[in-house]
């Protein structure tokens, strides 16, 4: 029996040294699944600026705060909210240029809980088609507008290889919040523990001007990188759909 036991556990130090050995950040990366909603980033030191609703006459300017303050942030697009993204073009193909995560915020910002699988994925593809057509690529990630997860969604954004982002901190711009409560939020919320995901809109001139330049600075206070979504979830180098996509010839129109 003792002989058993031995041989036993002989043989399973065998075969765990037999397994590969992998980072934490490669445990982290595995975690990343499609259909999956995250809402935190899963590394410390770490800020990931999120903006909804656009893209829209703020656009521009955000991006170019953002690159003067050495900032990589994650822009959640729509497609008609704020009138039609091809009229956008120069800001979409400005953001995507400088580095910056381009993802979905689905279509026409109905919620989706409430939808089909097929409306569901007519909302997700009509943005794929206009990132596609402008800057080349097929987003991997999205943020559900109204954070709304039921339904067939999940399901349907695991069947299109999508992860799903909401948030940790919400900057309440949304909800007539100003820039100075908002600010407070963080603080509330602190620099310890896995960095955060807040939700934020790029419509709002005060979340621009604001918020984001006192969120630079308050990231470099507290030694936060600032990252996008991608990387703050171990995912650097997921943030498209894997292959060559080919713009479709226009005219574009929403």
């Amino acid at each position: 029996m003792l002989a058993e036991t031995l041989t036993t556990g002989l043989l399973l130090i065998t075969s765990a040294s037999a397994l590969p050995v992998m980072s934490p950040l490669e445990y982290v990366k595995r975690a990343v699944n499609p259909g999956v909603v995250i809402s935190k980033c899963s590394q410390p030191n770490m800020l990931a600026l999120a903006y909804d609703d656009g893209p829209y006459t703020y656009t521009s300017q955000l991006v170019d705060i953002l690159d003067r303050g050495g900032a990589k942030a994650t822009f959640f697009w729509c497609g008609t909210l704020y009138g039609c993204i091809y009229r956008q073009e120069a800001a979409v193909k400005k953001a995507f240029a400088s580095g910056h995560q381009v993802a979905s915020h689905s279509w026409s910002h109905n919620r989706m809980g409430s939808m089909n699988a097929n409306q569901i994925r007519t909302e997700m593809t009509r943005v794929e088609d206009a990132l596609v057509n402008m800057v080349g690529v097929k987003p991997a990630y999205m943020r559900p507008p109204y954070l709304d997860t039921g339904g067939q969604f999940l399901n349907t954004m695991k069947t299109m290889n999508y992860k799903v982002i909401t948030n940790d901190i919400d900057s309440g711009d949304w909800n007539n919040v100003s820039p100075q409560q908002a600010q407070q939020r963080f603080q509330q919320a602190g620099a310890r523990g896995n960095g955060h995901i807040p939700l934020m809109h790029e419509v709002y001139p005060g979340t621009v001007n604001t918020l984001t330049p006192w969120l630079i600075n308050w990231a470099n206070q507290n030694n936060l990188k600032l990252v996008t979504v991608a990387e703050c979830v171990g995912d650097p180098e997921g943030s498209y759909q894997p292959g060559n996509w080919t713009a479709k010839v226009g005219p574009y129109n929403c």
